[in-house]
């Protein structure tokens, strides 16, 4: 089973950034982690700050992965085109935000991408990613 797992904006320098915030693993860590716990799971990583780029690794998943884990960072509050994208695949989708979006400024509030995935887990930190994992799993099987 392959699954994509999608980082947006400024999701590169996790481990670094706000670490009071989101936490002191990096990118590379989630994907250990999550490589370590689903070792059945074929996972491929993508990160980028480009709206353009997450929107055609969303259309090229649809060929190539059975599930897509997507953290969008900021662009859940903005990329209408990024949840078109979603919408627009027939793969299974769950939005995964570190941080609690609903506790945090109030743009941050909307949630375009989010709501164009299947379901979100939002403010469990890192932990959220292998829960998200395992209910994209759940989806995907027959």
């Amino acid at each position: 089973m392959k699954v994509l797992l999608l980082h947006g904006p400024n999701l590169n320098l996790l481990g670094e950034r706000q670490e009071s915030v989101y936490g002191s693993c990096s990118s590379q860590d989630i994907i250990n982690r999550l490589n370590s716990e689903f070792p059945q799971i074929d996972l491929q990583y993508f990160q980028s700050n480009n709206e353009h780029e997450l929107i055609e690794k969303v259309h090229a998943a649809r060929n190539e992965f059975q599930g897509l884990l997507i953290n969008p960072g900021a662009f859940s509050h903005t990329s209408i085109a990024l949840a078109d994208a979603i919408r627009s695949i027939n793969i299974p989708s769950i939005c995964i935000h570190i941080s609690n979006i609903y506790q945090r400024e109030d743009f941050r509030h909307s949630d375009f991408v989010g709501a164009a995935c299947k379901g979100s887990i939002v403010g469990l930190g890192v932990d959220g990613y292998p829960m998200a994992l395992e209910c994209l799993i759940d989806l995907i099987k027959p």
